[in-house]
């Protein structure tokens, strides 16, 4: 049941992180189809255009020809270059003697003048050496394909700016020249942005303005009619708000706007590449991030009235299908939910197995260890795959790892499913002294290749001390698994009250974890019959998919330089699948030892089957030099 639920999850994972199919060219007028718009992701893309280019003025002149077909009655807006922009230019050798940003601004006038204007935007110019059929020829060729969608479906009260900036690539000079200087300005209510860092993969909505719960509403309906849906998640907009990333759509949060920016992050290594051609481009992406930018934009021209800052939502897409959102406080009712439906099952478990308090704590434990081993763990295997960006020597190093992040992905959660394995078959059973030296080998390497780590260091103190506690193995499955579901709720009692935005990843699975135990504890407390474990079974496979997929988006966003992230999902997952592992007091002892055995072998050859996939990276993406502008 173990292995059967953990597969389904990853097959649910994967499925549900599946692009959508490309609309065909003869699709209804009023839908996006990515097909017409790949007519003009190839003709901008034949060759890099950076500003002051050749091929950037004739992609300009294009662009000024597609928005006159489109009715928007184009102009241009030039406007200077930033220091910024100038010590870039300069750094490749060029000259900055006549060189400006100009961006084509075009309005589809709405029924009521006097209303806010929606802008919808994306930037025309790419790096030196990539043609940019991603970074941002898509977003371009998706917002012109939305304005020709929207058309179709018969005026709005609101009108449309359609903004296609410059010079984003050196220092957001184009949106910094709108948003300071042109008189629409003033008259912009919201803002719909496209960006890539990638050739493919999900589009994800990865940032609005502030206080955006009345934002989130509106694109939870609107994305629903988007071939994919909606993909999105408070998680992601609370940490892109941490990084030092920067998009056109910065301009406009800073001014206080509402809005959405929307992104695709896969196949990473088109990112500011010469492979990011057309024929490179994953359609599917394109088609739903434009699909998605057609649906918010159309729905923002209609609304009666558009969103304002209110308050943060709690929310995220389930597989595409809809959107989960409540309020912040909300989350505090739903971690006494799950704390109450702890105790019960707790209560159950005791009357049936005479299930004490200190086996409760050693689970506990056995949950910080996997929390700190696997980050101590994905640490070493990501650094197997090459530097972290903050001792990367080149900005062409920053590069390469994108390139082999597939490669290092694939090691750090074959690394830690190793850990997972080894915590469920019993580290007793590995050897204590076998998992600490694994484990304090794992903290040299890290500390060797990537430096100095107090963070590292300091769980793998913890891991090693909780390898070699003689007395803190799980003496039962309860707990095991109630142990690690406490951990998980304090864990989440500690950021719901820091920034409650983010703790949705721990009130959730939390929830559903203890509504798993409570069950459990309801058909069959003493966990002997097959009943009693399906609610085990089923939330491993709908929840632990769901964090998977998950995962997959963190580990392109942060794994780069933060691999131990995943570390906190393979906790998550754990107390979803706890139940279900072999346990040692079996009926049938001899099958039951077996089965511990071959996890326990299961888990050893992930671990080195994983350090071995983000080594092969440096060989299947080896360091080449190629003509790139830093991120």
């Amino acid at each position: 049941m173990l292995l059967t639920s953990l597969a389904a999850a990853l097959g649910l994972a994967v499925l549900t992180t599946q692009t959508p199919r490309p609309a065909p060219a003869d699709a209804p007028a009023e839908r996006f189809s990515a097909e017409r718009a790949m007519t003009d992701v190839r003709r901008m893309s034949q060759a890099p255009r950076p500003v002051g280019s050749t091929d950037h003025a004739l992609v300009q002149a294009y662009l000024h020809g597609r928005m006159m077909q489109l009715g928007l009655a184009p102009t241009f807006q030039g406007g200077a270059l930033s220091p910024a922009a100038v010590r870039r230019i300069e750094d490749r050798g060029d000259s900055v003697e006549g060189v400006s940003v100009v961006n084509l601004v075009g309005v589809l006038p709405g029924r009521d003048p006097s209303l806010p204007l929606v802008v919808l935007m994306a930037h025309y110019d790419s790096v030196p050496g990539s043609p940019g059929a991603a970074d941002d020829a898509s977003g371009v060729a998706a917002v012109l394909e939305a304005v020709r969608a929207i058309k179709a479906r018969g005026p709005a009260d609101r009108g449309l700016v359609v903004l296609l900036t410059d010079g984003e690539e050196l220092n957001l000079d184009g949106a910094r020249t709108f948003f300071s200087d042109h008189p629409l300005r003033h008259r912009v209510g919201a803002v719909v942005n496209l960006e890539a860092r990638g050739g493919g993969g999900r589009a994800l909505m990865f940032e609005t303005g502030p206080g955006n719960a009345q934002t989130i509403d509106l694109y939870a309906r609107a994305a629903r009619r988007a071939e994919g849906g909606p993909s999105s998640n408070a998680l992601a907009v609370f940490v892109y708000r941490l990084m030092s990333n920067d998009t056109d759509f910065t301009l406009a949060r800073d001014r206080g706007l509402t809005g959405l920016n929307l992104a695709f992050i896969g196949r990473p290594d088109q990112y500011h590449s010469p492979r990011s051609t057309p024929e490179a481009l994953d359609q599917g992406s394109l088609q739903h991030i434009g699909a998605q930018a057609l649906e918010s934009a159309d729905a923002l021209l209609r609304a009666p009235v558009l969103p304002v800052a209110t308050r943060n939502a709690v929310y995220s897409d389930v597989f595409g299908l809809g959107v989960l959102r409540h309020g912040l406080d909300t989350g505090w009712w739903l971690l006494g939910v799950a704390g109450l439906l702890t105790v019960f099952a707790a209560w159950g478990a005791r009357h049936a197995t005479g299930l004490t308090w200190r086996q409760g704590v050693k689970g506990l434990t056995g949950g910080l260890w996997l929390l700190t081993a696997g980050g101590v763990l994905a640490q070493a295997a990501r650094l197997l795959g090459g530097p972290i960006w903050d001792r990367s020597q080149s900005v062409e190093t920053y590069y390469v790892m994108l390139r082999r992040l597939p490669w290092m992905e694939a090691g750090v959660g074959l690394v830690l499913l190793g850990a997972v394995f080894a915590l469920t078959a019993g580290r007793a059973t590995i050897g204590r002294r076998l998992l600490a030296g694994v484990i304090g080998a794992a903290a040299v390497l890290a500390t060797a290749l990537g430096g100095f780590d107090p963070v590292v260091l300091g769980a793998a103190l913890v891991a090693v001390g909780l390898s070699l506690w003689p007395g803190g193995e799980d003496e039962t499955v309860w707990g095991g698994w109630l142990g690690a579901i406490v951990l998980v709720l304090m864990l989440g009692v500690l950021v719901q009250a820091a920034a409650p935005e983010a703790a949705l990843l721990f009130v959730w699975t939390g929830l559903a974890a203890s509504v798993a135990a409570a069950l459990a504890a309801a058909i069959g407390a003493r966990l002997e019959r097959w009943a009693a474990l399906v609610p085990a079974a089923v939330a491993t496979v709908v929840v632990g998919g769901w964090l998977a997929g998950l995962g997959h988006f963190i580990f392109l966003g942060v794994g780069m330089d933060q691999p131990g992230a995943l570390g906190l999902i393979a906790l998550l997952i754990l107390i979803l699948a706890r139940p279900l592992a072999p346990a040692a007091t079996s009926s049938d002892p001899a099958s039951a030892k077996l089965a511990i055995h071959t996890l326990a072998a299961m888990g050893a050859a992930a671990l080195v089957l994983g350090a071995g996939l983000s080594l092969a990276a440096r060989h299947a993406e080896p360091a080449v030099a190629v003509e790139i502008q830093a991120p």
